[in-house]
């Protein structure tokens, strides 16, 4: 954060500076070690002041991953509307994992650390991927025209699958990513989601 002082709780920016701050925190602590008062400091206001907007520490948690299951949805929404017909699949996928690179400590809250958190946690990731399928499957449709109800479904969650494992693997810098290097893995993830998109290319 880049003002100084303490702030006040009415304005209404500092929600989304507490989810901000928040999320900080969460990419690199495990979410049940990081306090209200830690969130307070990061976000440089009081504890009070994050108690105005939020009850507690899970709702500013179940908050940061909403915003940002909410723009993923949109990302690979507007993929799908201006994805052209035959055009590669591969590419919509690797666009995804870019924006998701850029939305880092975001993506690693949502992927990583609030895995088994709680039960509002896993079904707000469960919606997550249910809506992210559907809008794959309009995409798979979108992109072969031929493609069977059945068929789409089952490439959608392939793909689906493909880019939560990525997504993970990118953000933690694991041993597959890092041995890869970024544009090698990048390019890997983007063959691999053209041949699970059409296995006769």
């Amino acid at each position: 954060m880049t003002t100084s002082g303490t702030r006040a709780a009415h304005r209404p920016s500092r929600r989304q500076w507490v989810i901000e701050a928040a999320t900080e925190l969460f990419a690199t602590q495990p979410p049940d070690e990081v306090t209200v008062a830690d969130i307070a400091a990061r976000a440089e206001m009081t504890s009070a002041a994050v108690y105005y907007h939020f009850s507690s520490k899970d709702q500013v948690l179940g908050e940061a991953m909403r915003a940002f299951a909410t723009s993923l949805r949109e990302q690979l929404e507007a993929l799908t509307e201006a994805h052209e017909p035959g055009s590669d699949l591969g590419a919509a996928v690797t666009t995804l994992l870019a924006w998701m690179g850029e939305h880092r400590s975001a993506a690693t809250v949502f992927f990583v650390s609030s895995a088994g958190m709680s039960q509002e946690a896993e079904a707000l990731r469960q919606e997550s991927r249910t809506e992210l399928l559907n809008e794959l499957v309009r995409l798979i449709r979108r992109a072969r025209e031929s493609v069977s109800d059945a068929e789409a479904a089952v490439i959608g969650l392939g793909l689906l699958a493909l880019l939560e494992t990525a997504a993970i693997s990118q953000v933690r810098g694991d041993d597959v990513y890092r041995s890869l290097g970024h544009r090698f893995f990048v390019r890997e993830v983007g063959d691999l989601a053209e041949r699970i998109a059409d296995p006769a290319t």
